[in-house]
């Protein structure tokens, strides 16, 4: 086990100096000068421009612009925005925010749609089943500021579950609930049909019968069994998910004003703010590379049969 995890460490290395060097070209080669709008409606003075290009070492070819950046990488330091604050400052806050965010739409996706799956696998066929299906299905089918505007009304506005939009910049559970819903609900109707059409195969398979056969009652077999090997590939989605969720909540944070990562990105891009935007990229890839370690992890847990020595 702590072989292939250190092999898995290493194996993320060059992920990361390749993703995040393709990210900082793509970034930095954007039509465009950085200084524009520093300096109000006026264009800034040459000294100020000038600060401005020696500071992201715009004038350096870009390999050596990009191992300078790796250098301050290597100790932490992911640089400062156009305004002068660290970009790790800015980022320690939002990811907080977002994590949580993240977090609770997993929560919510993996117990409401696993439980979902389970009722429409073992019923199959019925009324139950079919209805199931078609909900995800409308889910599916809905764009997610749909789905944001409908639930601010009803669940917000007027039936005031939950508050409408997110005003502090500590928000508690309670007011990114609404928002987790939202966002977790596309996932967690594939989720349901995911663990639907696994379970229902396994529940088919010769080791269900045999356990059966053996005097083990519906419900053992179905958990001990059946859906264990049902949740590798639910597992293996909702990992991506998680990364996916992280850093594509901007339309969710934008509808309810949550001051998190996705919404850190978008300004930061319109911006041209080139750090701000490498820095969040860059702690996305290594959140998202450790969470598929956990991911594969969790396969031998699952399985007996899947050996990580």
């Amino acid at each position: 086990m702590g072989t292939y995890v250190l092999r898995r460490l290493l194996q993320m290395i060059p992920v990361i100096l390749g993703t995040t060097f393709i990210i900082y070209a793509m970034v930095f080669a954007l039509p465009g000068d950085p200084s524009a709008g520093k300096c109000g409606d006026r264009a800034c003075p040459p000294a100020v421009v000038k600060h401005i290009r020696e500071q992201y070492n715009l004038d350096d070819p870009l390999p050596e612009a990009y191992v300078k950046y790796l250098g301050k990488l290597a100790t932490g330091d992911l640089g400062e925005n156009t305004y002068g604050v660290p970009v790790m400052k800015d980022l320690q806050q939002r990811y907080q925010i977002t994590g949580k965010l993240a977090l609770m739409a997993i929560v919510i996706e993996a117990v409401i749609g696993i439980a979902a799956g389970v009722l429409a696998a073992i019923r199959k066929g019925s009324f139950l089943d079919s209805l199931i299906l078609i909900s995800t299905l409308v889910v599916i089918s809905v764009p997610i500021f749909v789905i944001g505007a409908l639930a601010q009304f009803y669940l917000g506005v007027k039936w005031g579950l939950f508050p409408v939009t997110v005003t502090s910049r500590n928000p508690s559970m309670y007011q990114l609930l609404m928002p987790a819903i939202v966002l977790a609900a596309l996932s967690m109707a594939y989720v349901t049909r995911l663990t639907r059409t696994n379970l229902a195969e396994n529940l088919r398979a010769d080791y269900v019968r045999t356990a059966k056969a053996k005097g083990l009652t519906q419900r053992r077999a179905i958990g001990l069994h059946a859906l264990r090997n049902s949740m590798i590939p639910v597992i293996t989605f909702m990992g991506y998910d998680f990364g996916a969720l992280l850093g594509g909540a901007i339309v969710t944070e934008r509808i309810f004003n949550i001051q998190g990562i996705g919404g850190y990105i978008f300004q930061s891009i319109n911006h041209r703010d080139g750090f701000a935007v490498v820095g969040a990229v860059t702690a996305l890839v290594i959140v998202y590379l450790i969470v598929n370690l956990i991911v594969d992890l969790l396969y031998g847990a699952l399985d007996p049969r899947i050996s990580h020595d």
